[in-house]
């Protein structure tokens, strides 16, 4: 009987998650190994919900966005609540998983995912799952990894969107107010902000005045530029504020973020008279086929990921520390968000712009 591994998609979807599931089945098949691919993350691995991934089903998959595999971000397997609040797989699942895994006869399996994803492989692992992981966030928040696969994609979106938003806003002298995923961490605002020529960036790290924000546009006015654009984080909090939720909590899931982009416009035209909008990105930077950037690290993760169960690494991911690909600790990954630095580089290059952070 040939090797045989799984994988899995968990937490959100994002432009590469097939481009992963590629790089694996193909690796795999090169060495001769069969690849079982599991449905809507974990709980297909629960209840042995999956498919055999052959050669010909790679087909097409470097390009095309989503996961052919489906994922999910709450479930029976949800150790993430709220506001990052971490919780243990309860031991009946973890005691199911461990048989189904053992009667498929899996000598690993690959995970894919971000903080939450990784976070129920760590738990796994100690339990005695041999698997490695692929580290997935377009908030690019993991420690441990310089990029994460589905960020440079989303922020290609972002960063479309401002072209766009900036020859309408400039045509009716209107502030217009993008708002862009990023739950606790600012990087896809800030490398969108400043690639796209935003004059005004919120992000979760650097709480915000309303005070500091006029100003702002009141000095663009001063020297005759009518017009104003504003990307935030859906995570920015006005300084002494809370975030802003989208609808109730739910149960077994992280809460909702949104709904700060409409907040800060109101709030612009009630204190400038400025004509404000508010446009929100929202899924479309999950969607779509990957950037070239995230097809590359994509293809070097999953590739990557098949010589750790080679090797026998287990309890490992990929990471980049660019130039290279190495693999680290799981552990070392999870339980730390990887934020922007207030007084670093990235901020400093939007303040030597003239950007306004809102402090």
């Amino acid at each position: 009987m040939s090797i045989r591994i799984g994988i899995l998609t968990g937490g959100g979807d994002c432009p590469g998650l097939n481009a992963v599931i590629r790089a694996v089945g193909k690796s795999a098949t090169t060495r001769g190994w069969e690849t079982l691919g599991f449905h809507n993350g974990f709980e297909g691995l629960l209840d042995n919900d999956y498919r055999v991934l052959n050669y010909k089903d790679m087909d097409g998959l470097l390009l095309r966005g989503g996961t052919i595999l489906g994922t999910t971000n709450k479930g029976r397997f949800a150790v993430k609540t709220g506001h990052g609040e971490t919780h243990r797989i309860p031991e009946a699942v973890l005691a199911r998983t461990k048989e189904n895994i053992h009667a498929l006869g899996l000598r690993a399996l690959v995970v894919v995912g971000g903080d939450g994803t990784l976070t129920i492989a760590q738990q796994l692992f100690e339990a005695g799952v041999p698997l490695v992981g692929v580290p997935k966030t377009i908030d690019n928040d993991l420690e441990a990894t310089a990029f994460t696969f589905g960020f440079d994609s989303a922020v290609a979106c972002a960063t479309d969107a401002l072209d766009r938003l900036h020859t309408t806003a400039e045509s009716h002298n209107r502030v217009m107010v993008l708002e862009v995923m990023g739950r606790y961490a600012g990087w896809i605002a800030m490398h969108a902000g400043i690639a796209g020529g935003g004059d005004v960036i919120l992000i979760p790290e650097i709480p915000f005045t309303y005070e500091s924000i006029c100003t702002k546009i009141a000095e663009r006015e001063a020297r005759g530029k009518h017009f104003t654009l504003v990307v935030v984080a859906e995570g920015a909090r006005p300084k002494g504020g809370d975030f802003v939720t989208s609808g109730p909590q739910e149960t077994n899931r992280e809460a909702r973020l949104g709904g700060i982009g409409a907040v800060v416009a109101a709030e612009i035209q009630k204190r400038t008279g400025k004509e404000t909008r508010v446009c929100v990105l929202g899924h479309l930077q999950r969607g779509g086929g990957p950037t070239t950037f995230d097809r590359m690290i994509c293809t070097q993760f999953g590739a990557m990921a098949v010589r750790l169960i080679a090797g026998e690494q287990y309890g490992y991911m990929a990471a980049l520390r660019p130039p290279e690909v190495v693999a680290v600790p799981i552990r070392e990954a999870i339980g730390r968000l990887r934020t922007i630095d207030p007084k670093g580089e990235l901020v400093q290059t939007a303040r030597d712009l003239g950007v306004s952070l809102g402090d």
